[in-house]
């Protein structure tokens, strides 16, 4: 809908995958639009339907239901204001028209968008393509709170160089209309925005009313809950899409995500099983992407947030961090994609990935969430046979390379210290209990910048002065993006110090370092 909104889809019918008369015709199936079902008499197998253009209400019976009414998005009623004419959220066809017939009529020349989840970020890619200035605006202190602030850091860059202002950290508290056709957004923080027309895009809540009111057990959020053959707690009806509770594939959590890929599946599974054909769904691994202003963003599986929401120790998840090529760099136009591979460090089992970059990042993160899927460990993301030619990648693909490191890793070869201890080592403790060693040129320190506390010690230069490193401390190393450390690391736990690389080397710590709302 967003790419509606701002002109990309040209054609509102190229939205529309089916008619009613495609369904009659095709299938003998009669869909009744502009129809509510009010209600559901569970006790009578029957529905309340009320016919909008009439007016009209009758029963129609069941022998089993389908609840698929998906999610609504949030408008919170207690902020003053989101009610006026130029407040929008986007969920329907009709929903973008109506945005498309204001900004004509109105002639808008400015937006606010409220959010900077997946819709937010599109809607005002889409909106600043129509040429209007364009603000972000957003309680949290990172565009797309669902990936790790370091791998969305690019994005946030991104859509700053763009010329869009990111408003972080500040949540929405009024919206003031000023004049006929300019409205004030007031947020928390005291700062006020003007702008021609607002657009909500702050999340979505399971549309789960009717199955409230007729008593099905609902879960987190509101979903309603679902067993793996997606039927509620009454065996005649079933739920599927935005509206259910599922299980978390990785940690078997139950979980709401409104995604069109697992809706589709349930749809599948719960057709099985009302033709007798017994079928269950897997679980949700929350497998996303979405792009904007020149950047991809993919995700799949959990993220170090994610798992520390679920209180899983730290000292039980292993991290690589990687900033390579989307192809080889003797090829013309290789660009960086920043890599995200989170494993279990007892066993190697892939539990998530994040990746952020120009182009390629959706392949890899559909590889590694196939792996997910399959139980696999970094041993096969190593071993993973994939497409190679210059222009399409490497030899020696991210995705293995990822696994590669994760097995250095795990078998002592180049082991991983979590960044979590490195930053604290960094602030607290070198020189009692850590030491920081540099690999690379002095030149690149000059050019780059240095981590503080750092001892330069160029990787040419190691093996005669290698010596001069204690071998009673933790001895933590670093390069650009951790080649080079990987190499120095095994020079150094060959010589009896306790070296651990840190992943993704000094561009991952500037990722990390990096405030989003500072920028």
């Amino acid at each position: 809908l967003p790419f509606y909104v701002g002109g990309v889809i040209k054609e509102q019918g190229s939205l529309v995958l089916a008619s009613p008369e495609l369904f009659k015709e095709r299938f003998s199936i009669q869909v009744h639009t502009e129809h509510e079902v009010t209600r559901i008499l569970r006790e009578h197998k029957a529905v309340e339907v009320v016919d909008l253009r009439t007016g009209k209400a009758f029963l129609e019976n069941y022998d089993t239901l389908v609840l698929a009414p998906g999610a609504k998005p949030i408008r919170p009623s207690a902020i003053p204001g989101v009610d006026k004419p130029g407040v929008f959220a986007v969920r329907t066809i009709p929903d973008a028209e109506q945005i498309k017939r204001f900004v004509d009529k109105h002639e808008v020349q400015s937006a606010v968008v409220v959010g900077c989840g997946f819709i937010g970020i599109e809607m005002a890619e889409n909106l600043h393509h129509l040429g209007m200035q364009v603000t972000v605006l957003s309680k949290d202190d990172r565009v797309l709170p669902p990936l790790d602030p370091e791998i969305s850091l690019p994005m946030a860059m991104a859509i700053r160089d763009a010329g869009v202002d990111l408003v972080l950290g500040e949540a929405l508290a009024a919206v003031e209309q000023v004049s006929e056709h300019m409205y004030a957004v007031h947020t928390d923080k005291g700062n006020v925005v003007e702008a021609g027309m607002v657009i909500l895009a702050i999340g979505v809540a399971p549309e789960s009313d009717l199955a409230r009111h007729a008593g099905l057990d609902l879960g987190v959020h509101g979903a309603i809950k679902t067993d793996r053959e997606m039927r509620t707690s009454d065996p005649s009806i079933y739920a599927c899409g935005d509206v259910c509770q599922v299980e978390n594939f990785i940690t078997h959590a139950s979980t709401a995500i409104p995604l069109a890929g697992p809706a589709n599946r349930q749809g599948r599974v719960v057709a099985d099983n009302i033709a007798r054909r017994q079928s269950e769904f897997r679980g949700v691994q929350g497998t996303a992407v979405c792009g904007g202003f020149g950047m991809t963003l993919a995700m799949t599986g959990e993220s170090s947030q994610s798992l520390a929401r679920q209180q899983v120790p730290a000292a039980q998840v292993g991290t690589v961090y990687m900033h390579p090529g989307h192809h080889v760099g003797y090829y013309p136009g290789a660009h960086p994609i920043h890599l995200k591979v989170l494993f279990d460090s007892r066993d190697g089992r892939v539990l998530g990935a994040q990746a952020c970059g120009q182009e390629g990042t959706d392949k890899r993160i559909d590889v590694i969430s196939m792996a997910i899927q399959m139980g696999g460990t970094v041993h096969d993301l190593a071993e993973a046979e994939l497409c190679y030619a210059p222009q399409y990648g490497a030899a020696k693909d991210p995705v293995n390379v990822a696994g590669m490191i994760g097995q250095n890793s795990l078998n002592g070869d180049s082991p991983l210290l979590p960044w979590e201890e490195a930053l604290s080592a960094i602030e607290h403790s070198l020189g009692d209990e850590y030491v920081l060693i540099d690999v690379r040129q002095p030149s690149e320190g000059d050019a780059q910048g240095r981590i503080p506390g750092a001892i330069n010690i160029p990787l040419e230069e190691l093996r005669e002065r290698v010596h001069e490193l204690p071998v009673d401390k933790k001895v933590m190393v670093h390069c650009v993006v951790g080649q080079r450390a990987h190499n120095g690391v095994r020079v150094m736990r060959q010589h009896g110090v306790d070296a651990y690389n840190l992943s993704g080397g000094f561009t991952t710590y500037q990722h990390l370092k990096t405030r989003q709302v500072d920028l």
